[in-house]
């Protein structure tokens, strides 16, 4: 360990002596870059691994909308890829699906990935799933997992309100999910927070990983009929952003899974309108399909 520090000093002080970089610019931390491809889909480079987040991707329209949901009638994905699928696949190292509902992981996805792709799930129910459609690969994040010297670590989800987990039907719908954050030395601390409402499992992950960059999923989905009517949604909306902006004052939030998907009751039109109206604006950014942000 003392050696691999002492090289580390030596890089810095001899780019600094030759002039080339700053002590301050030495010392910066390792570049780390979230795309938005579509929906929840997420491209993240960080350290020397390239991760694939959720892959959905499909064709416009390929699929009719999630029944019981708000604007059932729609065919998903609403929008179009962005960018070719073998630019979305390029340089990826591993991917990770925080759950297998088909806006997160779907035919297309399966087509395209290489079957011996390292593929990172939540449970063995996942990996089963996953296993059984051709990819030999599968890894399982129970608790934390290193790859390619980035600690993963497992955060908690709950993709409803607890009156619809004490609902069997509902509850068996849901599922599981898990969020994941992104770990090394000297880099900044991404969580990608996945499909989950506000709960404390939330605030405890951002307690705990104390993240530079959170990344939340707040479209608002919905679903429809009258025992869920007074609180219908399954994911974070816009006042989830501003519970993110106060729980960790000096992190990035990272606004996604909007406008693509039938049962989102938020766009980017509103979430961008909400974070002005609430002075937030400065620390939420709302990226665009196929957007590279850098932090």
């Amino acid at each position: 360990m003392w050696i691999k520090r002492f090289f580390s000093v030596l890089a810095i002080v001899s780019a600094v002596l030759w002039g080339n970089v700053s002590v301050a610019e030495a010392q910066k931390p390792q570049d780390v870059t979230v795309q938005l491809i579509r929906n929840a889909t997420v491209k993240v480079n960080y350290g020397d691994a390239t991760f694939l987040v959720d892959p959905m991707l499909s064709d416009a329209g390929t699929y009719p909308g999630f029944p019981n949901t708000y604007r059932s009638e729609l065919r998903n994905p609403l929008t179009p890829l962005p960018m070719l699928v073998e630019e979305i696949l390029k340089d990826v190292d591993a991917v990770i699906v925080t759950h297998t509902h088909l806006d997160h992981w779907d035919d297309a996805a399966q087509q395209a990935l290489p079957k011996d792709i390292p593929l990172i799930v939540q449970d063995d129910k996942d990996a089963a799933l996953i296993r059984s459609q051709g990819f030999q690969n599968v890894r399982i994040l129970e608790k934390k997992l290193d790859f390619k010297g980035v600690s993963l670590s497992r955060t908690a989800c709950q993709h409803g309100s607890l009156d619809m987990y004490a609902d069997e039907k509902m509850s068996s719908r849901l599922g599981s999910v898990m969020g994941i954050v992104f770990k090394k030395p000297d880099m900044k601390t991404v969580y990608i927070a996945a499909d989950t409402v506000w709960f404390n499992g939330v605030d405890q992950a951002i307690e705990q990983h104390t993240p530079d960059v959170i990344v939340l999923n707040t479209g608002g989905a919905a679903v429809t009929g009258d025992q869920f009517k007074d609180a219908p949604y399954i994911i974070m909306k816009q006042e989830d952003t501003l519970r993110a902006y106060q729980k960790a004052p000096k992190a990035k939030i990272v606004a996604i899974h909007m406008d693509a998907i039938n049962h989102m009751t938020v766009d980017r039109k509103d979430l961008s309108a909400y974070t002005y109206q609430q002075g937030i604006r400065d620390r939420v950014l709302i990226p665009f399909d196929g957007e590279l942000m850098h932090f």
